[in-house]
């Protein structure tokens, strides 16, 4: 769908809206050629106002077509979007003819026409594409990809350092595009979670480079957008920079005493703030560290807690860094690095010379079990730039406002676990789950998901596959398909490891069964038996029932785990079209692929 343009670029004083209109639904369906064209018979029009006949203006044969920057984006939640439309505000500063495309709206055989192209795009899971990118990614690693001589582009990569595929999306891209004959306008960029210093320097680095090759267009060519753009989303008075300070109303266990898991379910009040939030959102929670990790960090490394600290452009004690602005938690190698090289550790270096066996090694430790093991001299401020800045935690919301009004509700593990003789809990779980008190603070906000949303049509059926805390956006669902009346049928299917432990808002789940919201219930407990029971089997016994939902335009969701359930699930997906669709698995998968595009088969996993 075409951005439309903004307010200030309609030229309200020389058109009217009718003809606005008109002339931007004729040129919404052409390509850069076409438009170039266009432009020039339109500018021989006006240079002919006053004679009787207009003179036919042909567009010369030799002329090379406009340079054109095609951003694309390929972003599971939403930070490669950001930065992408961040990057395309600048190129619009610069008069840059542009298009913004989400990488699922892009067709990949329109890559061989482009001239200019930026990527943007995260990597997820253990080197994943985002869904929004699985297509094109596929394509230019196929053997379908055209070769692309006359193509400038540039790569900005998201992902997470304490993962082993670090960037691995966007590197995938940068290779291909370059051996398609592709020319590289700037280095690749690999940012971590800490990534806005650094994407706003590359970003002001291509604009630089693109200068070249590009001169000024008038604003009213760069408003008129060609391509699927992205509808502009209104600005929020709360975010990720500039969070609301809400108050914790409730903090719930759900699960049973002799449960293996603690999850909690948390109410958080927004009251006053006026913040509005969809089902399919997620909400973002800067926690503070543990108090008594934070002590062990100035105990185990003799540190000084009053010490002078610089954290970015900022001047704090020590305590204070490490209590709100540094990650102390997650493990990742860029600590490990630094933190060798500032002790001199022998048992660390010779770690870092197996790069498998020390990801083995992070995967299983806090970062406050390396300092304890690898003791050694450091410095408060060195100590300070080995740390990476404090993230946010995402949480799926398990509300919908139609219902709570102004409170959001959470599902959360706590993640709480005894390992090398000590205690350890998650940064953000422990904060919300125990040291956070009733009516105490927490700065949040939303970050919305429009790749995880119920369909506009409340009469479409879905099915939700949400084990564990992947059931927080499905209650949220179903609270909103309530509050809807929609007449759409709705199918759960929720795993955990018992019945009578593990339930999650089972009474709840019950009424809505009772109630007829909720036509059908699926559940697989996976010790309540000898042998193992996932979502994915139980998905395989209903095959044929899921297959007649699809077919019928059912919409599909997963929540949960990426690592293994996901994929186990979309593995049972194939077989069931497979089998009950009769069809060969490339058939299946490509079936798959087509729900995917028409956003009927929609993911939130983490």
């Amino acid at each position: 769908m075409s951005q439309k343009p903004n307010q200030q670029s309609v030229p309200g004083a020389i058109l009217n809206e009718q003809q606005w209109n008109a002339i931007t639904q004729a040129i919404s369906g052409l390509n850069r050629d076409q438009l170039t064209w266009v432009s020039g018979y339109a500018a021989g029009m006006a240079a002919a106002q006053g004679s009787a006949v207009a003179p036919a203006i042909t567009a010369p044969e030799s002329a090379a077509p406009a340079a054109t920057l095609t951003i694309l984006y390929g972003s599971q939640t939403g930070n490669a979007k950001g930065l992408a439309q961040q990057f395309q505000a600048k190129a619009e500063e610069a008069g840059y003819n542009s298009k913004l495309v989400s990488m699922a709206d892009y067709k990949p055989r329109q890559l061989k026409s482009e001239t200019h192209v930026a990527l943007f795009v995260s990597t997820h899971g253990e080197g994943d594409a985002p869904d929004d990118a699985i297509e094109l990614h596929e394509f230019v690693s196929g053997k379908k990809a055209p070769k692309l001589p006359n193509t400038k582009y540039a790569v900005l990569g998201l992902g997470d350092s304490s993962y082993e595929f670090f960037c691995q999306t966007g590197k995938d891209f940068d290779e291909r595009l370059g051996k398609l004959g592709a020319k590289a306008l700037v280095e690749r960029a690999d940012l971590d979670v800490d990534y806005e210093a650094q994407a706003e320097a590359w970003i002001s680095k291509l604009i630089e480079a693109l200068k070249e090759d590009f001169t000024a267009a008038p604003p009213a060519a760069v408003a008129a957008q060609t391509g699927a753009a992205v509808q502009g989303a209104p600005a929020q008075t709360y975010s990720k920079k500039a969070p609301y300070t809400a108050t914790l109303l409730d903090s719930q266990k759900i699960t049973g005493r002799d449960s293996v898991k603690d999850i909690r379910h948390i109410e958080i009040s927004l009251e006053g703030s006026g913040i509005q939030y969809q089902a399919g959102d997620a909400l973002g929670v800067w926690f503070k560290n543990a108090p008594k990790l934070v002590d062990e960090f100035i105990s185990v490394l003799s540190l000084d807690s009053d010490a002078e600290v610089t954290v970015g452009d900022e001047k704090m004690r020590l305590r204070e860094a490490l209590t709100h602005k540094l990650e102390l938690t997650l493990s990742y190698p860029t600590f490990v690095k630094a933190y060798q090289a500032a002790t001199g550790s022998t048992s660390l270096a010779t770690l870092m010379e197996d790069k498998a066996q020390l990801r083995t090694y992070m995967a299983q430790r806090q970062i406050i079990d390396i300092v304890r093991e690898h003791p050694g001299k450091i410095s408060e401020q060195s100590l300070v730039e080995a740390l990476r800045p404090l993230t946010p935690r995402l949480y799926s919301i398990a509300s919908s406002q139609s219902e709570v009004e102004e409170e959001v509700h959470l599902t959360v593990a706590h993640v709480d676990y005894e390992a090398f003789g000590h205690r350890h809990q998650g940064g953000a779980s422990g904060f919300l789950c125990e040291y956070l008190e009733e009516n105490g603070e927490v700065d949040v906000f939303i970050e919305p998901n429009n790749n995880f949303r119920l369909p506009e049509d409340p009469n479409t059926p879905v099915i939700m596959v949400g084990p564990g805390t992947g059931i927080a956006p499905f209650r949220s669902f179903m609270q909103e398909r309530d509050a809807q009346g929609a007449e759409g049928k709705n199918w759960l299917f929720f795993g955990n490891p018992n019945f009578t432990q593990d339930f999650l808002y089972q009474v709840e789940w019950q009424g809505y069964v009772k109630d007829g919201l909720l036509d059908k219930i699926t559940l697989a407990f996976s010790r309540d038996q000898e042998e193992k029971i996932y979502v994915q089997h139980r998905l395989l016994e209903q095959g044929k029932a899921v297959y007649e939902w699809l077919e019928q335009g059912a919409h599909f969701y997963v929540c949960g785990d990426a690592t293994h359930m996901a994929k186990d699930v979309e593995n049972a997906l194939i077989s069931i079209v497979q089998e009950h669709g009769n069809k060969s698995e490339a058939d299946a998968k490509a079936y798959i692929v087509e729900l995917r595009k028409a956003k009927r088969y929609q993911k939130d996993v983490y």
